[in-house]
């Protein structure tokens, strides 16, 4: 029994996780349709800001929670206005120019802090559940995930900005004749998928640690965990992130974690060769 249950807490915050690493993206990717290369250095900076503050003085929940996000939205701001602003509805100039900044973005990392893992203690300590234990962090960061989603699903179906912003994503002259400035939208977008990437990559800081490169780690993951969840931002990611993170759960236990890795990779290629659209593709099609 107790066995059983930790393995169910710990499929939790496995498919948490992933769906609060491909959070940003799914707001970004989603909704803009912009391919951003430079969404694991996005999280990569989420995580360094919040070491860094920390480290000054700063509270470690105020860190996470605010100094991580603030962070990262400004640096996504520059980027979006100086970068992305020119590309929009060019998908592969974007993507190589997003490409380019990922690059950037760890040159200057690693010469700023060195090619190496820093980290923050995890804070909360632990519930033991038997012969077992899981951290009390990691249920609080499944948590923060379940919460984030469903306060983007009340934003995007239920408030007029939520309102505007899908509309000028799908037709964007109707929203420009209608008095909305797309430019400002697509800007606020673009800023708040950055913003969230830069808390995920302060929440899973304390777990993971951080490093100059640790965003290619999650990169891969995002992107396979978006694709396979299909059109609908939400519901798509979450999805995707149940399958494979249940997939991912199921191989760590029973045989290892790398070849959990790998079953979740396999899983997500079978998936996009039943469902090419992905799995809201074929259901929740009317789904946010």
């Amino acid at each position: 029994m107790d066995y059983a249950l930790i393995v169910i807490l710990q499929l939790v915050v496995t498919i948490a996780n992933l769906a609060l690493i491909s959070a940003g993206l799914a707001v970004i990717f989603g909704m803009m349709r912009i391919i951003n290369m430079a969404h694991g250095e996005f999280l990569m900076l989420g995580g360094y800001a919040a070491l860094v503050s920390h480290q000054a003085g700063l509270n470690l929940w105020l860190a996470i929670f605010v100094a991580a996000p603030v962070t990262v939205g400004l640096i996504g701001a520059v980027l979006e206005r100086l970068v992305i602003r020119r590309l929009y509805g060019r998908m592969i100039d974007t993507m190589l120019a997003t490409w380019g900044v990922s690059l950037a973005l760890v040159g200057v990392v690693t010469v700023i802090f060195g090619n190496r893992v820093s980290g923050i203690s995890p804070p909360l300590g632990s519930v033991p559940i038997g012969g077992y234990a899981i951290g009390l962090y990691e249920l609080l960061t499944a948590g923060v995930t379940a919460l984030l989603f469903l306060g983007g699903w009340i934003v995007l179906r239920r408030t007029p900005v939520g309102l505007i912003a899908r509309g000028a994503m799908q037709n964007r002259e109707m929203a420009a004749a209608l008095g909305v400035d797309p430019a400002r939208v697509y800007a606020t977008t673009f800023v708040t998928g950055a913003a969230i990437s830069g808390l995920a990559g302060a929440l899973i800081a304390p777990i993971t640690g951080v490093a100059p490169s640790i965003g290619s780690v999650y990169i891969a993951k995002a992107f396979i965990t978006v694709i396979s969840g299909g059109t609908a931002i939400l519901t798509g990611a979450l999805s995707a992130s149940a399958l494979l993170g249940s997939v991912n759960t199921a191989f760590s236990f029973v045989m290892t974690p790398v070849l959990g890795e790998v079953a979740l990779l396999a899983a997500a290629v079978l998936l996009l060769r039943v469902l090419p659209r992905g799995i809201t593709g074929r259901f929740f099609r009317r789904s946010l």
